[in-house]
């Protein structure tokens, strides 16, 4: 194992571990007054890459072996590999709190890759521009989180951050960044994370399974390899997938350690057209009683972000482990994608979304998608994203951010919403399960009670095969919205 040694004497610390593909890293980061502190950096073997093991090397409170002293300094937090996750940028209409918060689940689930329950989600809202807010979401699957929530137990980190958020942390304030938009990248030896930052938080991010291990050198790269040219392609799709059609709109930052392997990956990508540049460490943001050099930095970017984003009180991470992950044993505050109000309904109104979509948006009709795009899943999450700007241009339409208001309202105690069809000038139907009679009843008496909805009306209310649910199909006028024209 690597390991530099520094000053251990700051009071205000943090120990930060990400894993760096097969490895291990971590550092710990101090604040002084405006100034950050490199107290010290690990590195574990390839072989040895259990966090656990690896927590008791960085001398952790509570992992095996180690001693938890009266008055030892420091916290730790631990990255998320964000290769783990999927990120999604979309907009909603600016509105309450509530509403905006289950328009961002019904769009953020529509394009989940698993099942809703097998997903845990984050979100973060940003500006609010002509009446839209953008929203950027994070999802990651359950089960792979509370893998790794079982391995940090023993050492209970403070926190589990996404390792693309350091990343932009890191350009941010050791990279000479800036709070402007712009995209980050940041090469590992077989993987890339691609990250879209504003305002120095992420926005956006994709991970390219392309690293510096495929490039054979600076001289092949200057002849514009076959790897080269693929990654130039690759940037270049993913900045459409961000919304940038051309490719001089957004300037691209590769964070280099100044050598000349990712100099000349630059320079492809310039050539391809990109407005790309590299982005050096700035040793000056960091003190240290050790030597510290830019490849130094560069080694441990992302450690090092992680923990001045909690020296700095970053707020508002996108915490896809909150549900599952609360070591301070406090009560989890309830998110709006597990409130019970909204899961009944959120369905239905999803449905009529995708209902208007459908009925405007030829989507299968797009050209085939680049190369990148074509990949496993890759090219779904392009055609999803188009949805979604197709479902903002006629949101407006029939008033449905209230009607979305209005049927979460309604208590649906029993009941199980299935699917929706609403379309101006005729009654909508809203179709369904209950486990009995009464629970339909009081659900129709509800309904009908709630202003703006009227003429409520059973059409059809069966038992399923196994007589144990009542499958039943509803109709009512909302608004004017169910009136023909001309009707009186």
């Amino acid at each position: 194992m690597g390991d530099k040694v520094a000053d251990a004497g700051t009071r205000l610390s943090v120990i930060a571990i990400a894993q760096d593909e097969s490895k291990l890293k971590a550092a710990k980061l101090a604040r002084r007054g405006r100034a950050f502190k490199l107290l010290w950096t690990k590195s574990s073997e390839a072989e040895q890459a259990g966090i656990a093991k690896f927590a008791v090397e960085c001398d952790l409170p509570g992992a095996a072996g180690v001693q938890t002293k009266k008055g030892r300094d420091g916290i730790a937090v631990v990255g998320f590999e964000s290769s783990g996750a999927v990120f999604y940028r979309i907009s909603v209409p600016a509105a309450k709190e509530e509403e905006v918060a289950a328009m961002v689940k019904l769009q953020a689930e529509a394009r989940l890759p698993l099942p809703a329950e097998q997903m845990e989600l984050a979100w973060r809202a940003g500006k609010v521009e002509d009446g839209q807010v953008a929203v950027t979401v994070a999802a990651a699957r359950k089960e792979q989180l509370q893998g790794l929530v079982e391995n940090v137990r023993g050492f209970e980190p403070a926190k589990i951050l996404l390792d693309c958020e350091g990343i932009v942390k890191a350009w941010r304030a050791f990279f000479s960044g800036n709070d402007e938009r712009a995209v980050v990248v940041s090469m590992g030896e077989r993987n890339t994370q691609v990250c879209l930052a504003e305002g120095g938080r992420l926005i956006n991010a994709v991970g390219l399974d392309i690293g510096m291990e495929d490039f054979s050198g600076a001289e092949a790269l200057a002849e514009h390899t076959e790897a080269a040219e693929r990654f130039a392609q690759d940037v270049r799709s993913v900045l459409e997938l961000f919304g940038y059609a051309e490719a001089t709109a957004v300037p691209v930052f590769v964070l280099s350690d100044g050598g000349s392997v990712i100099e000349s990956i630059v320079s492809c990508l310039g050539s391809a057209g990109l407005k790309a540049e590299t982005a050096l460490p700035d040793v000056e943001k960091l003190t240290a009683e050790i030597e510290v050099g830019a490849e130094d930095i560069y080694e441990y970017r992302v450690p090092i972000g992680l923990a001045s984003m909690v020296l700095d009180g970053d707020a508002e991470e996108l915490n896809v482990f909150e549900r599952l992950y609360n070591p301070a044993k406090k009560e989890v505050k309830k998110h709006w994608y597990y409130s019970a109000k909204v899961t009944g309904a959120i369905a239905v109104v999803m449905l009529v979304l995708l209902g208007v979509v459908f009925c405007s948006t030829d989507v299968a009709g797009d050209k085939r998608l680049s190369r990148l795009e074509a990949k496993t899943g890759f090219k779904e999450l392009v055609q999803r994203q188009r949805l979604v700007k197709a479902v903002a241009r006629h949101r407006q339409r029939s008033d449905v951010l209230k009607l979305l208001s209005t049927i979460n309202s309604v208590d649906s105690k029993g009941i199980l919403l299935n699917s929706f069809h609403f379309g101006k000038g005729e009654p909508a139907r809203l179709t369904g399960q209950a486990d009995n009679t009464e629970q339909l009843g009081k659900f129709e008496k509800n309904l009908q009670d709630k202003k703006d909805i009227s003429n409520v009306t059973e059409e059809s209310a069966t038992q399923d095969e196994k007589g144990k649910k009542i499958i039943f199909t509803i109709k009512f006028d909302y608004k004017s919205f169910s009136k023909k024209k001309g009707r009186v």
